[in-house]
């Protein structure tokens, strides 16, 4: 009889303890009621309901499997935005994970903005640092700081707490553009996905005279400096300035989103020490509607047993609220049908 390796059974009775010791339990996760509309549902003939793709193996080929399945074609000039992350301690998405996708499938250009805090991120220089630092340079065709020569305006239709968005200059440069989130916790607005990356993510940093992520953050309040807001008001403004973002760009035909559900720490990539994830990896999905690929993901979280400290940290923000400002304003839905990929 062959001997088990003695590092093998440490290494599986270490993932036992951390997923069983440390993971946060999840009361809810049997009661909780999804906004998946079912099968069984008399809504479920409604074709005007958004799709949300769905695939639990996280792999280079999954990510293209579960992007194909959109059915979306990308035209023109193409941009990834991602997020490049604070620090190598940070849960971004591994330029190894997303190769595949942004360069051998759709030959993009990866873009993102300068942040609006100090860090490694906050100028041209260090940002191009980190994104080569970082593996990004080599798995896209070309690396686009959008904001590095300053910022341009966009409406915002039927916003409540914005009425212009402030986003680079080199935004308007791209025809279509992948939304590649890592779904992950967040300090201020409880979780990050589709819809931050939208906002926040496009939005000018505080390089320019002009700093839509202070705008934002500030509901409008200001754009040089950091301004308090209602928490709620920071979630609108996230809302409508995602919306202004999926309008300019041809009312949103010109977007397709994909969120990775890996990594799940309460913080964002934005955190250079972000706290260990203590639930298990989910999945990755994709949809044409941001609202509905957020929604989607909110709801896997809370069906987990073991997410509570996710939960906890969505619902100490009201992150939720985000989601139903979104759908209010017309930006999507959160009502979705869910089509699970093998």
């Amino acid at each position: 009889m062959k001997k088990i390796p003695s590092l093998f059974i440490a290494t599986i009775l270490l993932f036992f303890i951390v997923n069983t010791v440390f993971a946060k339990d999840n009361p809810k996760a049997a009661s909780y009621k999804t906004h998946e509309v079912s099968t069984s549902s008399t809504n479920a003939s409604d074709k005007s309901l958004p799709v949300v793709y769905f695939i639990r193996d996280i792999s280079p080929e999954s990510l293209v499997k579960v992007y194909q399945a959109t059915g979306y074609k990308t035209s023109g000039k193409t941009g990834v935005k991602v997020s490049t992350g604070e620090s190598e301690n940070s849960n971004y998405l591994r330029p190894a994970l997303i190769k595949n996708l942004v360069k051998d499938e759709l030959n993009a250009t990866i873009v993102e903005c300068n942040t609006a805090y100090g860090g490694n991120r906050s100028n041209n220089i260090d940002h191009m640092k980190i994104a080569r630092d970082h593996g990004f340079l080599d798995v896209a065709n070309g690396f686009d700081l959008q904001d590095a020569e300053g910022y341009m305006t966009i409406p915002v239709k039927g916003g409540l707490r914005l009425k212009e968005n402030y986003v680079g200059t080199h935004f308007k440069d791209y025809d279509t553009y992948l939304i590649l989130s890592h779904f992950k916790g967040h300090a201020m607005g409880g979780f990050g996905g589709a819809i931050k990356n939208l906002s926040i993510g496009f939005a000018s940093g505080m390089s320019c005279k002009k700093s839509g992520k202070l705008n934002i953050h500030s509901a409008g309040r200001s754009v040089t400096r950091w301004t308090s807001c209602p928490q709620d008001e920071f979630l609108e403004s996230m809302a409508e300035a995602a919306k202004s973002v999926c309008d300019y760009m041809q009312d949103g035909k010109g977007i397709v989103c994909v969120n990775v559900m890996n990594r799940l720490s309460v913080d964002c990539d934005c955190d250079s020490n972000p706290a260990e994830p203590d639930m298990h990896d989910i999945g990755i999905l994709a949809s044409l509607d941001p609202v509905a690929l957020d929604q989607a993901c909110v709801d896997l979280v809370y069906k987990a047993k073991d997410s509570g400290s996710l939960i906890e940290r969505i619902e100490s923000r009201n992150g939720i609220h985000t989601l139903e400002h979104a759908e209010k304003i017309g930006f999507g839905s959160r009502n979705y049908r869910l089509v699970e990929i093998k």
